[in-house]
């Protein structure tokens, strides 16, 4: 009875049960604050693996389960492991090593992936490891040998010395986590070419990635249209050309599935390589002595599906088709039935068993749950009308995946719907292949690909007006706040209820289950009280607060030439996930980049509202800050204290000072004063100074911070924004050691991420983002002593 457990059948070793059970293992993994021993990881991890080979009702899907928590774990451990000491940190190293991907070109830097040699003249820390790298030199460098120009190239290698540090990231609300993608890439450390060192290259562009880098010239070269970058985009996975504006349009329109190769396109590859074997196979009717033409073309839809994902450089939606395919493949080889859901459960398998570093990745949550939803909602064996069927799976697609969306970005498209019925059957049966051709030509010939890629040029110029349209809307895209943790499971168990089958009752009770997540509770304060969010944007500063009915800014963050804008990756994704729909106020302290960089940004996507800044900081339309200024909200206070009418433009001396007083507490915000201007602040408002929370002046500087400040504020709250492992080594140690002997807590953002601050009546709560959500990276990097 081998078959047979009890009298039930047995559990199928890899089916979607399992399947199931394994990501549920690898998830629950995931979330843990720190990692377990490695010990205990390999002593789950045999156990589990000899109950997942029992053939036993529960057994399978527990082995799966622990399987899945002992690979994570271990894995995790091992990519840890890798990365770059602390002690090494801000060290210089010469490295030789190759690129992989395709660069990213900006106008005053280049930003890259190095893969290092394991030779012995490498560091020991970092043979064989992946580097993420920035070129400051305007896409090139000089040849050591005789003044050429050289450029980075995909495929190319290269010898230099480089300036790393261990992988670190900001931390706030509505923020991706770059440390936990850096993890999933396996990325090492990240850093820049030392320009003062000898830069040489040591070949030029090779493999699959010079390639690719090749065919995106060509594409440049032959379409002489914008539509190019598309082009490139839907060809080769090449999104190095879309601008923030055209992102902005995919995502209000959602669309950012489509815009590069997606599985889809890859299944239509494999679809066609199919049909081409079959009809080699019917017009050499000999070959199927060989090779029987179903298990031909069954091959040859992997070799499609294999290739096209090689384009595409293995992203993660290709990689679960090709695994898909290969299952089905497999299936077709040994003469075996297989369904779409037991092709998704192995393909699930396979990938989390290879790397279960996977599921930190958005793309693998959107990818099979995508076609899960499809797979179970939608009547298999072709029984529905082709408009009919087209337009189900449209309807199971938006509200299936909208939870996950919305957890993952912060945002449904309500334009999506539409826009999706236009692109889906336009790019991916007309554009796609038509970029497709014109790359197989080019491959064949340099110079064949132009026309096919001018004609895909053409067709998708034809419908790009009308997604900018939608997505120009007023209610194209709906951000929506953070939610608490129950909201995600109880609206995709809301989303299950609607799905079930015409009949089914209390779907109009099954649409409340979705509340939580579209309209969560945004906490906001009393009447009478306020809140103080210190975001975490690097060296600079930017502090958001809230009122029961208002929001003001405090500062933009910065932002500097070579790309990166706080404004933009951190001001404005935080002010959505904190459920700001308006700013009532912006002040900017003053002139410098680290305080007004992100400015121009946020006012892009928060245009109105008034705007209050320093002389110097050159921002028109803008009201002085002058001392004395005051105005009220929902009972607080606010009122400049600095600088006065008669103080000179003198940079850090003359930002802008705000306090902020309610019944329940007041907090003072000095920009980057130093001591002279302090004690004048001490002089000027005797007895008004007291303040629950302070942010400390010029980021912690040596030069701030003065004992007649601390004393006359009384603080309790002391917060420092500061880059981690800044060069000007803020906060200094003399000024934290202050702050700590008056009384005072120093949070610190390079540390603690950003820190909230609500000055309730019942009291002050301090929340700061990294403590309140750890992530098991964080406690492996306290333990080898990291800040």
């Amino acid at each position: 009875m081998d078959g047979l457990s009890s009298g039930r059948p047995v559990r199928p070793p890899f089916g979607p049960g399992v399947a199931l059970a394994l990501v549920l293992g690898v998830l629950a993994a995931s979330r843990l604050p720190a990692l377990p021993p490695v010990a205990g990881l390999a002593a789950l991890l045999l156990p589990g693996a000899w109950a997942w080979s029992r053939q036993r009702d529960w057994w399978r899907p527990a082995g799966a389960f622990a399987v899945g928590a002992a690979l994570f774990g271990l894995h995790a451990a091992w990519v840890l492991s890798r990365q770059l000491p602390p002690a090494l940190e801000r060290g210089d190293f010469e490295v030789t090593g190759t690129v992989v991907q395709l660069p990213v070109h900006e106008p005053r830097r280049t930003r890259f992936l190095l893969r290092v040699d394991r030779g012995e003249a490498i560091p020991v820390a970092l043979r064989g490891r992946l580097l993420r790298l920035s070129w400051y030199d305007d896409r090139a460098s000089t040849d050591a040998t005789g003044g050429k120009r050289l450029a980075i190239e995909a495929g190319s290698r290269w010898r230099f010395t480089v300036r790393l540090r261990a992988p670190r990231g900001l931390r706030n609300p509505g923020q991706g986590d770059s440390e936990k993608q850096m993890l999933a890439a396996r990325v090492a450390a990240t850093g820049y070419v030392r320009q003062a060192e000898p830069v040489r290259q040591l070949r030029g562009g090779a493999g699959i990635d010079g390639w690719r880098q090749r065919m995106a010239t060509a594409i440049d070269a032959q379409v002489p249209r914008p539509a190019a970058r598309f082009v490139r985009a839907l060809a080769l996975g090449d999104t190095r050309g879309l601008g923030d504006v055209d992102w902005d349009t995919l995502r209000a329109t959602g669309l950012t599935h489509l815009v590069a190769i997606s599985g889809f396109h890859v299944g239509l590859v494999a679809g066609f390589a199919a049909l081409a074997v079959a009809a080699g196979w019917w017009l050499l009717p000999a070959l199927g002595r060989c090779v029987p033409r179903p298990q031909a073309a069954a091959v040859g839809a992997l070799l499609g599906a294999t290739g096209y994902a090689a384009v595409a450089g293995f992203a993660l939606p290709t990689v679960r088709t090709v695994l898909m395919v290969a299952m089905v493949v497999l299936a077709r080889l040994w003469r075996r039935p297989m369904g779409v859901g037991d092709s998704l459960a192995l393909a699930a398998i396979a990938l989390l068993l290879v790397d279960p570093l996977a599921v930190l990745t958005a793309g693998f949550w959107l990818s099979f749950a995508g076609v899960a939803w499809l797979v179970w909602c939608l009547p298999a064996g072709g029984r529905q009308p082709v408009v009919g069927g087209f337009l189900a799976a449209q309807w199971v697609a938006t509200l299936g995946l909208l939870p996950l969306t919305a957890v993952l970005f912060g945002q449904a498209s309500l334009a999506g719907p539409l826009a999706n019925l236009v692109a889906i059957p336009w790019w991916s049966l007309v554009v796609v292949p038509l970029a497709l051709a014109g790359t197989g030509l080019e491959a064949l010939h340099p110079g064949w690909g132009g026309p096919a890629w001018r004609l895909a040029a053409t067709c998708f110029d034809a419908s790009w007006p009308l997604f900018e349209s939608l997505a120009d809307g007023p209610v194209a895209l709906w951000w929506l706040p953070e939610a608490a943790w129950f909201a995600l499971p109880l609206a995709l168990l809301g989303a299950f209820w609607l799905l079930l089958p015409r009949g089914v009752p209390g779907k109009p009770l099954a649409a409340l289950l979705l509340l939580p997540l579209l309209w969560p509770d945004r906490a906001l304060p009393r009447p009478g009280e306020f809140e103080l969010v210190m975001l975490d944007v690097g060296q600079g500063t930017a502090v958001v607060l809230r009122t029961a009915r208002h929001a003001f800014l405090y500062d933009a963050g910065p932002a500097v030439p070579e790309g990166f804008d706080a404004g933009e990756r951190v001001v404005v994704p935080a002010l959505h996930a904190l459920g700001v729909r308006r700013l009532d106020g912006i002040v900017v302290s003053h002139g410098d980049a680290d305080h007004a960089g992100g400015y121009r940004a946020l006012r892009r996507s928060f245009p109105d509202g008034p705007v209050f800044a320093a002389s110097d900081a050159r921002i028109g339309g803008a009201a002085p800050c002058l001392a004395g200024s005051a105005w009220q909200a929902d009972g607080v206070e606010f009122r400049f204290l600095h600088p006065d009418l008669y103080f000179p433009a003198m940079g850090n001396e003359s930002s802008c000072v705000l306090q902020v007083r309610s019944a329940h507490g007041s907090a003072l915000l000095v920009g980057d004063v130093g001591k002279v201007v302090e004690r004048m602040l001490v002089h000027d408002h005797p007895g008004r100074l007291d303040s629950d929370v302070v942010l400390v002046a010029h980021h912690g500087s040596g030069g701030s911070s003065d004992p007649a400040l601390i004393q006359a504020t009384g603080a309790r709250l002391a917060l420092v924004s500061a880059g981690h492992g800044n060069r000007f080594g803020h906060p200094a140690p003399d000024v934290v050691r202050r702050w700590t002997l008056a009384g005072a807590q120093v949070p610190v953002s390079a540390r603690d991420g950003a820190v909230r601050v609500r000055l309730l009546r019942g009291g002050i709560r301090v929340h700061t983002q990294r403590a309140g959500r750890p992530r098991l990276w964080d406690a492996v990097r306290r333990a080898d002593g990291a800040p």
